[in-house]
């Protein structure tokens, strides 16, 4: 499946990148995140559908503030699970909601 941008009111929602335009890995390390893969990790974990995450992010700077995913379980069901930097969690909170409705309305799955 190829990642999917999600507009979350206050807040954006886009795949996790580590490029010329956007490296999200030094807020990851903000975040504890410091595994040097993370995001290459989560590009193949959408690529084969075991889980997509999604960097939340300021609209304006691009700044990665939480991260949230999706994990679809085999019976149709899903958990959503993230984190958010210290101060961001209105962030998190709001990008939730968004993933839900995604999950449920766009991948037909039922988040417990």
């Amino acid at each position: 499946m190829e990642p999917v941008e999600i507009n979350a009111g206050s807040w954006y929602l886009r795949a996790l990148r580590a490029d010329e335009r956007i490296d999200d890995r030094p807020a990851l390390r903000a975040g504890g995140i410091t595994d040097p893969d993370h995001v290459r990790d989560r590009a193949a974990r959408w690529a084969d559908g075991t889980h997509l995450s999604w960097a939340v992010c300021e609209p304006t700077t691009a700044e990665l503030v939480a991260e949230i995913g999706v994990t679809p379980g085999a019976d149709g069901t899903a958990t959503v699970t993230g984190w958010a930097r210290d101060g961001f969690e209105a962030a998190l909170d709001a990008a939730r909601g968004a993933v839900v409705r995604f999950s449920e309305g766009a991948l037909g799955l039922r988040v417990g």
